[in-house]
């Protein structure tokens, strides 16, 4: 039986280009991962240097260097992002509308840590080892989880409100910060010593990927949850 156009509509434009994103950013988490896993020599060379060139400026601006971990361990910290996304699933919450969006969310933020630290256990890479160490972090050192749980809760976040609208100044305003936000715990990890700069790198990249992967789920659930209830309404018609 053929379906009509408005029974299927076609996909928007949004959402083939959601799903480029997904691939590429796919492919270049998958490589950058072989190629840490394997050790590559010119990657972990260049790692070698700019950590060894952070690192001497780490010791030298000790003032620098105490508010990097200020910002690291209270700031931009992944608990400290935990905890607002909870603050926004409980709002989600509150907008009854919103309940499933909430479980979303969480649920989206629980599988990236999931996914960080089984890449951490298969891929077991040691963390910068320096004999005047300015800060210290325990765990394998591949991907970032500070790097990659700002940028799937930052991602996230700023998607809600794109999606539930918001006004012209909020938006710039949340979308500077969660920029500042992503790039500045990234640095902050090199700085301290206690990350190599592809370590932050696939942890931006992975992030990002389970923020375009989270949409694309639930632009199909609420394209669902729309066509049922066209249906629905059609079926309840006179």
């Amino acid at each position: 039986m053929h379906t009509s156009s408005a029974d299927s509509p076609p996909r928007p434009p949004q959402h083939r280009t959601a799903t480029r994103g997904a691939g590429v950013l796919a492919l270049c988490s998958v490589l950058l991962t072989a190629l840490v896993a394997a050790r590559w020599h010119p990657l972990t060379s260049l790692d070698g240097d700019v950590s060894r060139t952070t690192h001497r400026w780490a010791v030298d601006e000790p003032g620098l260097t105490h508010a990097n971990r200020i910002l690291t361990d209270w700031v931009w910290d992944p608990w400290t992002m935990r905890i607002l996304c909870a603050a926004a699933a409980l709002w989600l919450t509150w907008r009854h509308a919103a309940r499933w969006t909430a479980v979303w969310l969480v649920a989206t933020v629980a599988l990236g840590t999931a996914l960080q630290q089984s890449l951490k256990v298969v891929v077991d890479r040691a963390r910068p080892v320096w004999p005047d160490p300015v800060d210290s972090a325990h765990y394998a050192a591949f991907p970032s989880g500070h790097a990659m749980s700002a940028v799937v809760v930052c991602g996230l976040l700023l998607w809600l409100l794109h999606h539930h609208g918001t006004s012209r100044a909020l938006w710039h305003t949340a979308l500077a910060v969660a920029l500042v936000s992503v790039l500045g715990v990234g640095l902050t990890r090199v700085w301290l010593g206690v990350h190599w700069p592809s370590d932050v790198v696939g942890g931006w990249l992975l992030g990002a990927l389970v923020v375009v992967l989270a949409v694309l789920v639930h632009r199909r659930w609420h394209r669902a949850a729309a066509e049922e209830h066209r249906a629905a309404m059609r079926d309840a018609a006179p």
